[in-house]
């Protein structure tokens, strides 16, 4: 686990905009139990580079653009919450562990997946860009 100081600005860039982070399994069981309607997005946010330089930027950029929103924004934090990641990861299957990820959930169902392999390399309005258009087809 990370010093709470180290990663509390890096849970308010997200949670600042709306995101409700999820703490423990229970709370990631009763978000999905409770969101069968409408599209839930799911970011697993992280202390590493790309998740700042990019991934938290272009979902921020995405949420700020698009004509169209998921309905529910939560967020777990890997290396912290590790009961609640654990639990989130479950409802991601087949996709491997990976962090940062966003999942787009509509009606209880995954949907889209984006991977940290996805993340890495491309910019904050790339992935704007590209969750722009995820939005605009599911949400």
């Amino acid at each position: 686990m990370y010093p709470e100081e180290m990663v509390k600005p890096m849970r308010e860039d997200l949670t600042s905009i709306g995101f409700r982070e999820l703490k423990n399994a229970e709370e990631v069981i009763s978000t999905f139990d409770n969101n069968k309607v409408g599209t839930t997005l799911v970011v697993i946010n992280s202390v590493c580079g790309c998740a700042a330089g990019t991934a938290r930027p272009g979902i921020k950029l995405a949420l700020s653009i698009s004509e169209k929103k998921p309905t529910n924004l939560t967020t777990v934090f890997a290396g912290m919450e590790k009961e609640a990641v654990s639990k989130v990861r479950e409802y991601m299957m087949p996709y491997p562990a990976s962090s940062p990820s966003i999942a787009l959930f509509k009606d209880g169902e995954l949907v889209h997946f984006v991977e940290r392999h996805h993340i890495e390399g491309r910019t904050a309005q790339m992935i704007a860009t590209h969750l722009e258009q995820v939005f605009t087809e599911f949400c």
